[in-house]
């Protein structure tokens, strides 16, 4: 959106900065009326990706996961003779 209207502003003779500005509000501003719903979206996403627990810790099963399996190679890392490591 933002190239559209640059480009559209530049072939019009606009000084490039006064054009990048310009382009930038226009697309900016149609952003907000038009992706509001992608917007609260990746918001609500967000919140719940950092929302703490009663603990006061983060729960991330995604980051449980790796953990598991970062811990499950070195181990199996630990197993190995010296020769193979």
């Amino acid at each position: 959106m933002f190239v559209l209207i640059f480009w559209g502003l530049m072939a019009l003779d606009f000084n490039p900065f006064f054009a990048a500005v310009i382009a930038a509000a226009i697309s900016f501003a149609i952003s907000l009326v038009f992706l509001d719903k992608q917007r609260r979206q990746m918001s609500e996403h967000v919140h719940q990706k950092l929302a703490r627990d009663n603990s006061g810790t983060y729960k991330d099963p995604e980051s449980d996961l790796e953990n598991e399996i970062l811990d499950s190679e070195a181990k199996a890392d630990d197993k190995k003779p010296d020769a193979d490591k």
